[in-house]
């Protein structure tokens, strides 16, 4: 548990060393009667530093990061994988992390990390111009949309993390579970968002958040040595431990299955976040340089 919430803390920490060099792959994307198969990487983010957080836009064929600048401070960029173009989104003396696709598509959400050590929830127009404050009274660290005006947390927290539900019209917030993973992730064609919970074994459970009901599942266990999930159209979770990415249907009885690579591939060292796009044609990993 101590060693979570340093993990946690170092995450967002002013004081904590510079964030690893890492890099965003993406692939070719198929699911053919429950197999995943993945073809033609690329690296999307060829730029010395780190680059993480993938997140695909709805409907357009872009995906968002995070990625840093000089000095250690990080803005958030898209890469069109149609036109291989690059764009920055901010340029700001704050911190942004952790991009966000809000339902109405106009803005990215997103941690702003100030000089201070505030962490507040904010977005930017994408259509350009300076962020709105939504949250300035909890340290968020991570976050995932219910609907236009509510949706789920990662609030870095004492003694331990914590998921909460935010009702940003009405300001009503709900403490879900605690001592939670950084992955949050709507479900596909479900009103619900996975997390993942610390067992009291210390393994970790992928967990189903329902937004209507706020109901709490258990969907399975986690991947041995992994804490990120992205979820396939069709119901698919995805999971990689550094070395390889897996697959699992909840309530499947199946366990964890490597996916099919098909193709010459690069050696990927240390994957970890992913992201599937709503077109289920793509995925994006993040890989250590």
């Amino acid at each position: 548990m101590k060693k979570l919430i340093v993990f946690c803390c170092c995450l967002f920490s002013l004081s904590a060393m510079a964030q690893p060099s890492t890099d965003i792959y993406l692939f070719d994307l198929s699911v053919k009667a429950g197999n995943v198969v993945l073809t033609k990487p690329r690296n999307a983010t060829s730029h010395p530093g780190y680059d993480n957080q993938p997140f695909f836009h709805a409907t357009q064929p872009v995906l968002y990061y995070t990625s840093s600048a000089e000095g250690g401070r990080t803005d958030l960029k898209s890469y069109n994988y149609r036109t291989a173009l690059t764009k920055q989104i901010t340029a700001t003396p704050e911190r942004e992390y952790s991009p966000t696709l809000t339902e109405d598509q106009q803005f990215l959400s997103c941690i702003i990390q100030r000089d201070n050590g505030q962490q507040d929830l904010g977005k930017y127009p994408l259509a350009g111009g300076p962020p709105v404050v939504l949250i300035d009274n909890l340290k968020v660290g991570y976050h995932a949309w219910a609907d236009q005006t509510r949706l789920l947390m990662f609030v870095l927290a004492t003694p331990v993390s914590e998921l909460h539900f935010h009702d940003l019209a009405t300001g009503r917030d709900t403490i879900i579970a605690r001592n939670i993973g950084r992955s949050l992730k709507r479900i596909p064609n479900q009103s619900a968002i996975s997390f993942l919970e610390h067992a009291p074994d210390g393994t970790w459970l992928i967990r189903r958040f329902d937004t209507q009901t706020q109901a709490v599942t258990t969907l399975a266990p986690a991947l041995t040595g992994a804490e990120d999930v992205a979820w396939t159209s069709n119901g698919l979770m995805l999971m990689s431990n550094g070395e390889q990415i897996y697959s699992r249907k909840p309530g499947s009885g199946q366990n964890w299955q490597p996916v099919t690579l098909k193709g010459a591939m690069p050696t990927l060292k240390k994957m970890s976040r992913l992201a599937i796009n709503a077109a289920n044609d793509k995925l994006a990993v993040v890989v250590e340089e």
